[in-house]
C-alpha cells in the first residue's frame, strides 16, 4: 500500500500545506499527519482525498506516484485514466478448439475496420478465420493480421503476420516490430520505440524510409501484438 507516500507527495506537488489540505477535506490537522504516515483513512475520507486530487482510489493506494514523468501527472489530474505501470490493456477474447487449445484468429486487411470496433464482441472474434501453429509457445496468446500498406519493406502488402499478445508496456522492447490497435489509427504495424516516462507516447517507425517516424499517445492504444512469424497461406 503507498497510500501515505502518494498523500503526502500529491499535497507537496499542489504546493498546500497539511493544515490547508484538512481544512479543504474537513477532518482534524493531526488526522492528515496521521495519514500521511501510516494510518489508513476510512472510505469516506479516502473518496473526498481521490476526489480533490482527481485521481482514482486505486492509484492512490497501488501506484507509486512519485514514479510518474510530469507528462502522465499532467494527464492525471485533467482527468484522464493514465496507467502507469502498463497492465491495463484489456484482456483479449479468445477461441478454442475442441480440445481447450487456443485458436490464432485471422484478420484480413477487409476486416481492419470492423476489428477496432469489435475487438471485445465474441461473436466477431469467434466468426474470425482460425489456424494453429504448432511450434509455438503455448504461453502465449496469438493473432494473425494481414499488413496493409508498404511501410514495412521487405514484408510488402497482404503478408500475413502471426503476433502474440502484450499485457505489459513492460515488455516492450525498442527496435522491435509490434501491431498496433489504435482508437483512430487503425491497425498499423511499425517498429516501436518507448517514449513513455518523458511524453506518455510510443515511437512508430517503418523500415520504408518514406514513411517519416510519428508519436502514438498511449491513450490512442487498444492493443498491441508482438510480431512472431510471417505466414504463407
Amino acid at each position: 500500500m503507498r497510500f501515505h507516500e502518494n498523500l503526502k507527495f500529491l499535497r507537496k506537488k499542489k504546493r498546500i500545506s497539511q493544515q490547508q489540505l484538512s481544512d479543504i477535506l474537513g477532518i482534524g490537522r493531526p488526522s492528515l499527519n496521521s495519514y500521511e504516515r501510516s494510518t489508513q483513512p476510512t472510505l469516506q475520507v479516502l473518496l473526498k482525498i481521490a476526489d480533490h486530487f482527481n485521481v482514482s482510489v486505486d492509484a492512490l493506494l497501488r501506484y507509486d506516484l512519485t514514479a510518474m514523468g510530469d507528462f502522465q501527472l499532467s494527464q492525471m489530474f485533467r482527468g484522464l485514466d493514465v496507467d502507469i505501470t502498463g497492465k491495463k490493456l484489456r484482456m483479449i477474447m479468445l477461441t478454442s478448439d475442441d480440445d481447450g487449445k487456443e485458436n490464432i484468429e485471422m484478420v484480413a486487411k477487409k476486416a481492419h475496420a470492423g476489428y477496432t470496433n469489435g475487438f471485445s464482441d465474441p461473436d466477431f472474434i469467434q466468426a474470425l478465420p482460425k489456424f494453429r501453429l504448432p511450434f509455438l509457445s503455448q504461453n502465449k496468446s496469438y493473432r494473425c493480421f494481414q499488413v496493409a500498406g508498404d511501410s514495412m519493406l521487405p514484408i510488402e502488402e497482404g503478408s500475413w503476420i502471426t503476433a502474440s499478445y502484450v499485457q505489459n508496456w513492460a515488455d516492450i522492447y525498442d527496435g522491435e516490430k509490434y501491431i498496433l490497435v489504435t482508437k483512430n489509427e487503425g491497425i498499423v504495424f511499425k517498429i516501436i520505440y518507448k517514449k513513455i516516462e518523458e511524453e506518455g507516447s510510443l515511437q512508430l517507425v517503418s523500415t520504408n524510409s518514406i514513411y517519416k517516424p510519428y508519436r502514438l499517445p498511449l491513450l490512442e492504444i487498444q492493443e498491441i501484438w508482438k510480431f512472431e512469424t510471417v505466414n504463407s497461406f
